[in-house]
């Protein structure tokens, strides 16, 4: 039922905000006053999402949350943004699922285009910045930026 009605309408640029929250809401997401959840995002499962009060999800952020994500108040997630709690055991004959919660603390600014990976947490007044791959947690108030080449490493 959740894939029908986020694919069919809800996520439309032209649907108000209050509907989108209130259907979210009705399939298990905990969203905070002030939220605001743009059009074009994708969510995998409502009911393992939790967005604080006054925070920000931007056009075509997709959140793969197999496990939980939760967004604390006053953040900010930028346009393209992946959340992505999903992996595998490369090591496994099976390819056995190796997923992991998110948590993204208050005042953070995830920005445009940025990925943060499974079992990541970024702390509360920290900044990823645009383009940047998180694979590790982040501390209060750090910013991150994107992986730099090593010198002298051939373009190609």
């Amino acid at each position: 039922m959740w894939l029908a009605v986020s694919r069919s309408v809800l996520f439309r640029w032209w649907m108000p905000n209050r509907v989108r929250i209130t259907v979210l809401r009705a399939f298990g997401a905990s969203i905070g006053a002030g939220a605001l959840i743009r059009h074009d995002v994708t969510i995998h499962w409502p009911w393992k999402l939790e967005v604080g009060e006054n925070s920000w999800i931007g056009e075509r952020a997709w959140i793969l949350n197999l496990e939980r994500v939760t967004i604390g108040s006053n953040s900010c997630v930028s346009q393209d943004v992946l959340l992505c709690t999903g992996s595998h055991d490369r090591s496994s004959p099976t390819f056995e699922f190796d997923n992991g919660p998110i948590v993204i603390g208050d005042r953070v600014w995830v920005a445009a285009r940025a990925t943060v990976l499974r079992g990541v947490r970024i702390g509360d007044g920290a900044t990823i910045a645009a383009t940047t791959l998180v694979s590790q947690d982040v501390s209060p108030g750090d910013t991150v930026f994107p992986a730099r080449p090593a010198m002298g490493a051939a373009c190609g």
